[in-house]
Parts: structure tokens; C-alpha cells; sequence
């Protein structure tokens, strides 16, 4: 099973004095856990210290990010349209890796609750499953 890794996830596991979750240790080693560049951004934004970002940069370069297309970022529009609508509030890089997850068969591994939200609105395979 491949796996969308959120932020959350990743935070958890890297930028915190607490072991990682033993899932996400299992789907690296299993060579199932995937990432988007967004995301990576997101993990590197705002790290002050120039030693830690590096350090997070060559680790993050062990898994290289899914290409994005147009029909992602058209979709990531439809399904924030769609939430929007229906009254659920997320980022826009939220409704693209929801996008990115539906259109690639891709399980979310997440501990956002905006994910549960969006969720009610349309169909997101979630890790685990929820």
C-alpha cells in the first residue's frame, strides 16, 4: 500500500523529542511512504536554525516527491469548491495532497483533523484506515 505522508506525520516523527510512529517506520522501511513537494516545503518552512534545515533537507532527500500535474491542481480546486460549499475550511495545499492522494490511489496518513472534515465531503482513503 502506498502512502501519502501529511506534515503532521512528518513533524511527529522529526521535530519532536519522542520516538517516531512505529506505522511510519514500518511504511519507510517497506518503501511505501510518499511525498509531494508542497509538503516539503511545508516541513522546511519556518526552521530558524541553517544546521537543522540541512539536516532535515538530506533526510527528507532519501524520499523523492511525486510529480504534480495539472489535472492535481485542477482537482485540489474542485474539492476545495466542494468543501467550501458544504462549509469545511482548509488550506489550499490541503485539498491539493487530497487531490494528489485520490487521483495517484494513494492512502493519506495524517493527524490534521482538517482531513476528517474534508473528508465528509469527498471520499479520502485514509492510513490507517478511518
Amino acid at each position: 500500500m502506498s502512502v501519502l505522508v501529511d506534515t503532521s506525520v512528518w513533524s511527529l516523527a522529526l521535530r519532536r523529542n519522542t520516538s517516531p510512529p512505529l506505522d511510519l517506520i514500518k511504511l519507510i522501511d517497506s518503501n511505501e511512504v510518499n511525498i509531494i513537494g508542497p509538503l516539503r516545503q511545508e516541513l522546511l518552512s519556518g526552521i530558524k536554525e541553517m544546521a537543522t534545515f540541512e539536516k532535515l533537507k538530506i533526510y527528507l532527500d532519501a524520499f523523492p516527491d511525486l510529480p504534480l500535474f495539472t489535472q492535481h491542481y485542477v482537482e485540489g480546486a474542485r474539492i476545495g469548491n466542494l468543501c467550501r460549499k458544504a462549509g469545511v475550511q482548509a488550506s489550499s495545499i490541503d485539498f491539493l495532497i487530497c487531490a494528489v492522494a485520490r487521483l495517484e490511489g494513494l492512502s493519506l496518513y495524517s493527524h490534521d483533523n482538517d482531513f476528517t472534515h474534508i473528508s465528509t465531503v469527498v471520499p479520502i482513503k485514509r492510513y490507517p484506515a478511518k
